[in-house]
């Protein structure tokens, strides 16, 4: 047998054949840790855990949660159960139940990138009166890397109140949506939603009525462990720059 051969033969070569047998075994294991999460997601379906709610699906997603409830046939409703799969695409023919609305609010993006800090007043009208959600500069603008999800981040100090940016009703409170830590979205009407991430303890719970400036939470630590809140504005489920609805200071 020349050399050649002895090395491609397992049982002669019985360092590379440990190593087979570890990386097997070492593959079934992470399969099985990961089978009640990570193997869940499907890239057209969803299957519902514990814990979820349709807007915190739809807003993990980037889906507006009229078209996730329409795909799904929920009707108006948002019920939904823990091993029901959601469909995450229109089905074949199907469309989105306001498409012209997702141009208008991708429309209302700055033209540029804005830089850290920037507080400039709203570029346009929205039927909501807003206010900052907590006190603190700009440290992360939209559209900026060093942000985890699609907002901005507000720099303070750990403990310090947060409020609602305006009136609604709480349709998620929790920490199942990875990145976003202790989050908070506010439902304010059919076509606006927003979201308060990286809270060190939440105020109130799902179902919640909320008024315009009502403490929500206390701020958390982000990314860094640096204090911060994680702040976004969704219309139709696409996010928009907030700091374009908030008011000028």
């Amino acid at each position: 047998m020349n050399a050649t051969a002895a090395s491609e033969d397992p049982a002669l070569c019985p360092g590379k054949l440990h190593a087979g047998i570890y990386s097997l075994v070492l593959l079934g294991l992470l399969l099985s840790g990961c089978g009640n999460q990570a193997l869940r997601w499907e890239h057209e379906s969803y299957t519902v855990r514990s814990g979820d709610t349709l807007y915190a699906i739809a807003w993990h997603f980037g889906i507006d949660h009229r078209s996730l409830a329409q795909w799904n046939r929920l009707g108006s409703g948002d019920v939904i159960y823990p091993g029901q799969r959601l469909r995450l695409k229109p089905p074949a023919g199907g469309t989105s139940p306001r498409p012209a609305r997702k141009k208008v609010a991708a429309s209302r993006e700055p033209a540029g990138k804005p830089e850290k800090g920037d507080v400039r007043a709203p570029a346009h009208r929205s039927p909501l009166e807003w206010q900052w959600p907590t006190d603190g500069r700009v440290v992360a603008a939209f559209g900026d890397r060093a942000s985890v999800g699609k907002g901005i981040d507000i720099g303070g100090k750990t403990g310090q109140p947060v409020h609602a940016a305006a009136a609604g009703r709480v349709v998620y409170a929790g920490s199942g949506l990875v990145g976003y830590g202790q989050l908070i979205i506010i439902k304010h009407n059919e076509e606006y939603l927003s979201a308060y991430a990286h809270n060190e303890k939440l105020l109130v719970q799902q179902g919640d009525a909320i008024a315009s400036g009502q403490r929500i939470a206390t701020m958390g630590s982000g990314p860094g462990h640096k204090p911060m809140l994680h702040f976004e504005i969704r219309v139709d489920g696409e996010a928009v720059d907030p700091v374009r609805f908030l008011p000028k200071r």
